[in-house]
């Protein structure tokens, strides 16, 4: 077996490996709020989750698309598997980290941060423009996006459903959740999948094993959906607890309109648009929205500023471990 075939199969397991995390890490996005409400026991809302995750990434290649082949320019051969190989290091050591201290950060932009750290430490092209219009700009207007259409959506449930009885009314939203969520999930699938798919076709191109103008093979779709199904029935806990609970304690009818709304925004970008959103984001400021709705002081601002911290370092966060990455394997193999 010659190197570049070896660090294609490394850099292959490796992007799946990612993909697990991912899907282990955002499992809460899809499924935290119909638990914390208990429309949903979380054993079922796990094995729903990673059943809609599994067929989301069947429904599209945009967003595959884009990480695949506009943010970076790795150069063929080996020295672009390793810059591969380096930013998919960088984007789990983040999911790891902020797993392990419970925060919804996007696995989404550590991806990204991943590539372009890599990039940059390689002295290899990174399209910019690509990075701003795709990555930069929807990671800015998707919460504010979520937080308006959320909270709309909750003032127009309150409005309909103003004279009704609240026991009842709990009741009936508890099964549209089961309907919300699996929407979340789907578009989670949509969007979170393609990412990997996109990370392995670049792998491909480099390594000279696919052209830039092909297809996503159907293997590339099967495994990732595969991973990403799996780590998401493994679920995540420590998340799941921060956004069911420690942002706004939910009922029934903010879990529909926070899932109704963040699974809208998903699908928009992802079809419409072909932009990797972060479904962390997404659901995260759905759920201030509808929080806000009823009081400010009902949201947790503390939680949610903890939150954007962590938004906020997650790109330069991942480069940076994926800079150290690239030149430690550099180092090693070249």
């Amino acid at each position: 077996m010659d190197l570049t075939l070896a660090l294609v199969i490394g850099v292959v397991v490796v992007a799946l490996a990612f993909d697990y995390t991912n899907g282990f890490h955002d499992a809460a996005n899809a499924i935290a709020t119909s638990v914390s409400t208990r429309a949903l026991t979380p054993r079922a809302a796990l094995f729903m989750a990673a059943a809609m995750n599994f067929i989301g990434a069947h429904l599209g290649t945009q967003v595959a698309q884009t990480v695949g082949k506009g943010i970076i320019d790795a150069p063929d051969g080996s020295h672009g598997l390793v810059i591969v190989a380096s930013a998919l290091i960088g984007a789990i050591a983040w999911n790891l980290i902020t797993w392990y201290f419970g925060l919804p950060s996007s696995s989404s932009h550590a991806l990204i941060g991943g590539l372009v750290g890599a990039a940059l430490a390689s002295a290899s092209v990174v399209h910019w423009d690509g990075v701003v219009e795709k990555v930069v700009i929807p990671m800015v207007l998707s919460p504010l996006v979520g937080f308006t259409l959320a909270a709309v959506i909750m003032i127009a449930i309150y409005w309909i459903f103003r004279h009704a009885q609240p026991g009842k009314t709990n009741r009936g939203f508890r099964y549209a959740q089961t309907v919300s969520a699996a929407a979340m999930a789907l578009g989670h699938g949509l969007q979170d999948a393609q990412k990997t798919m996109g990370v392995i076709f670049l792998a491909l191109v480099v390594g000279g094993f696919a052209s830039p103008g092909d297809d996503i093979p159907q293997w590339v779709i099967l495994a990732a959906a595969g991973a990403i199904s799996l780590g998401t029935y493994a679920g995540g806990w420590r998340i799941m607890r921060t956004l069911g609970r420690r942002i706004i304690a939910l009922d029934p009818p903010q879990g529909f309109a926070a899932e109704s709304a963040a699974a809208t925004v998903l699908y928009v970008a992802a079809i419409g648009f072909g932009a990797p959103i972060s479904t962390t984001h997404t659901i995260t400021s759905a759920i201030m929205g509808v929080g806000a709705t009823k009081r400010l002081s009902a949201v947790r601002w503390g939680v949610a500023g903890n939150i954007v911290t962590a938004w906020i370092l997650t790109i330069p966060a991942a480069a940076a471990v994926a800079a150290v990455s690239y030149f430690i394997f550099h180092a090693i193999i070249e």
